[in-house]
Parts: structure tokens; C-alpha cells; sequence
């Protein structure tokens, strides 16, 4: 067993069973965004949140380790995605990145927006032409420091 394949057993469970990735974060106590992303390999779990994936998906106890485990982040299989869904968030950050970074520096100076210190709100927004997807991003600013 590895850490993919228990993602992968994450995820048929949760076919299986019908279950939303916001039922998922209510069992384990975090936000959907965050756990879809632990229960996707991307964040490591504590005891509690892992044996609780691990109850609710009916998975063997060895996963939890796994769930654990500290992952390999940001692995995508290709370095431009190939998933549309995924693929427009490259294409955001294409053509708005150099924005993005432009606004950041002006507004707070030399630095990053931090992808550890984060958080992420998901929401449907309602819209007569067509419901619109609604993300909101906030990280902590990491300013560049002099030595």
C-alpha cells in the first residue's frame, strides 16, 4: 500500500457510498476544502482525522499511516495539466499571475503569498445567466527578508 492508493480507495469509498466532500469534512472536523485536499494526498492528517477518513470509508487500518504520512505535494502527472477544470486555473494564472504578483508587491512589498500559512472558501454563487464559481484565497504574507 502507498499513498496513492489509498487516494484512490478515498475515492471509489466515496462513489460507493454517495457521500459529499463536505459530509467527508463534517466527519473529520475540518473544512471541505481542506480535507478534500488531504483525502486527495495533498495535506497530512493527525490521529483523529485519519481514523476518522479511515472509519467513515471503511478503509483497512494500514491507511491511516498513510494518511499520516507527510505527501509529495503538488504532484500533478504533467507539467501543463491536461483536466479543462484544472488546465483554467493554469490558464488564470497565465495570464493574471504577472497581476497578481504586480498588485502583491505594490501592496505589501517584496514577498510571497504563502501556500502553508492559507486558507480557501469554496461557494456556488447564484447567477440568472448561469451559476458562477466563487473562490476566495487568503495566505499569509511572507515578505523577502535582507541578510
Amino acid at each position: 500500500m502507498d499513498r496513492n492508493t489509498v487516494t484512490e480507495m478515498i475515492i471509489e469509498a466515496k462513489v460507493r457510498k454517495g457521500i459529499t466532500w463536505a459530509q467527508v469534512a463534517e466527519h473529520v472536523g475540518q473544512s471541505k476544502e481542506w480535507t478534500t485536499a488531504a483525502c486527495l494526498g495533498q495535506m497530512t492528517l493527525d490521529d483523529a482525522q485519519a481514523n476518522a477518513v479511515v472509519t467513515l470509508f471503511g478503509l483497512p487500518a494500514e491507511a491511516a499511516l498513510w494518511l499520516k504520512h507527510t505527501p509529495y505535494k503538488g504532484s500533478l502527472p504533467t507539467s501543463v495539466p491536461t483536466d479543462p477544470l484544472i488546465y483554467r486555473f493554469y490558464e488564470l494564472i497565465s495570464v493574471y499571475g504577472t497581476t497578481f504578483k504586480e498588485l502583491i508587491h505594490e501592496e505589501f512589498g517584496d514577498g510571497i503569498m504563502s501556500a502553508i500559512d492559507f486558507k480557501m472558501d469554496l461557494q456556488r454563487e447564484p447567477d440568472p445567466k448561469g451559476d458562477r464559481v466563487q473562490i476566495v484565497m487568503s495566505g499569509k504574507f511572507l515578505p523577502y527578508k535582507t541578510y
